[in-house]
């Protein structure tokens, strides 16, 4: 990961207009242990289950950052301490979850960033796997698999191509 900064990076892509520089709305909040991350996206469609989320953090991620569409429901955590530390462990960049997480000490110790909407101590239930790897839609921003992903204290950017 190279250094970068997202104001520069909105500085840079502020007349673009063909859709290849999107930023997502500030509704993210920091969870995790590294507050800066940025890599190339990875993404699962899910929807207050979690299985699918599990099995992308228990494989390689090779600095990947994995975009969670949780549809925005506050009702599920869809990343704990489990899958965080599965993350960190496994080479991922970071995860970002349109929806909920829990156990916040674990996540603040995990070597991973993580930004979500919320906390919410209710686990998922796991009934149907997501779609892994599609287009999703995240606060009203479409972000696709192999986009990549700049997070900092700043904000979320998502270019087509790296920065």
């Amino acid at each position: 990961m190279g250094l970068f900064a997202t104001c520069d990076l909105c500085d840079l892509h502020k007349s673009d207009s063909d859709g290849a520089f999107r930023v997502l709305p500030p509704v993210f909040k920091d969870f995790g242990g590294r507050l800066v991350f940025s890599g190339p996206v990875s993404t699962v469609k899910c929807h207050e289950d979690n299985t699918s989320v599990k099995t992308a953090v228990e494989s390689p991620g090779n600095g990947r950052v994995l975009v969670v569409d949780g549809g925005g429901s506050l009702r599920r955590a869809l990343v704990g301490g489990n899958l965080a530390a599965a993350a960190a462990r496994n080479g991922w960049a970071g995860l970002v979850v349109d929806g909920c997480v829990r156990d916040i000490a674990e996540l603040r110790q995990s070597d991973v960033g993580i930004r979500a909407l919320a906390l919410m101590p209710l686990p998922t239930e796991r009934r149907a796997p997501g779609q892994v790897d599609v287009p999703v839609q995240v606060q009203g921003v479409w972000i696709r698999p192999g986009d990549w992903l700049y997070a900092d204290a700043d904000g979320i950017v998502v270019l087509a191509e790296p920065a």
